[in-house]
């Protein structure tokens, strides 16, 4: 599949879109702009892909809907040169997303089977995360914290702590927490000890794997 001129214009309308449901970062609808989102999809749903809908991607898992990835993407509230940790890699299209806003993305993928058809696919589309890795998110990345940011893109059944000891203070942990449905919570550290909590609003997300070896 090519990136073709009708492609960008599609783009250009879920942009639009999506600044209609309330998207204000400039940086962020530049990202849904400039990214290629039906070549993160099975070509058979490349008609869908400038759709704000999710959609499945291998392993039992899916892609976001536009608006979602955008949301998430917003809340982080992140600069460039920044580091932000990604919990669940899926397609890359998240990952793809907070390149493009000039971040460096450390991300994190449960499912080996999309770990190494999203490996692949990066090298070729020239994405370059910090590190992709193969891992249990739960336990994020210690060895490369703190962080500016952290995005959870699963549904986790409860906040894994250190998730929040890994944030820089002033870091933001964006993470959708529930079973069947999820409520997307903001933590944003305040000091060594103090967190501000945000509840703000329902989604539903695949479930967040944990290693429980």
């Amino acid at each position: 599949m090519k990136d073709t001129l009708k492609h960008k214009g599609l783009r250009n309308q879920l942009a639009q879109l999506l600044a209609e449901k309330g998207i204000k970062d400039p940086k962020v609808l530049d990202a849904i702009r400039a990214i290629p989102r039906h070549l993160f999809l099975d070509s058979s749903f490349e008609d869908h892909a400038y759709q704000d809908k999710a959609f499945p991607i291998g392993a039992e898992q899916t892609i976001s809907q536009p608006y979602t990835v955008a949301y998430q993407s917003e809340l982080l509230e992140v600069s460039p040169g920044q580091k932000v940790l990604e919990i669940g890699t899926g397609s890359g299209y998240q990952t793809a997303v907070l390149l493009e806003m000039g971040v460096k993305v450390f991300t994190i993928e449960r499912q080996l089977e999309l770990f190494k058809s999203t490996k692949i696919f990066f090298s070729k589309m020239g994405y370059r995360p910090k590190k992709l890795i193969f891992g249990d998110g739960y336990k994020g990345l210690p060895e490369e914290a703190p962080f500016d940011g952290i995005i959870v893109t699963a549904g986790a059944p409860y906040v894994p702590k250190p998730l929040l000891s890994q944030l820089k203070i002033g870091g933001r942990l964006v993470i959708p927490v529930g079973e069947k449905e999820q409520t997307m919570m903001l933590f944003i550290r305040k000091s060594a000890t103090e967190f501000e909590k945000k509840e703000l609003g329902s989604f539903r997300f695949v479930p967040m794997l944990e290693d429980k070896n």
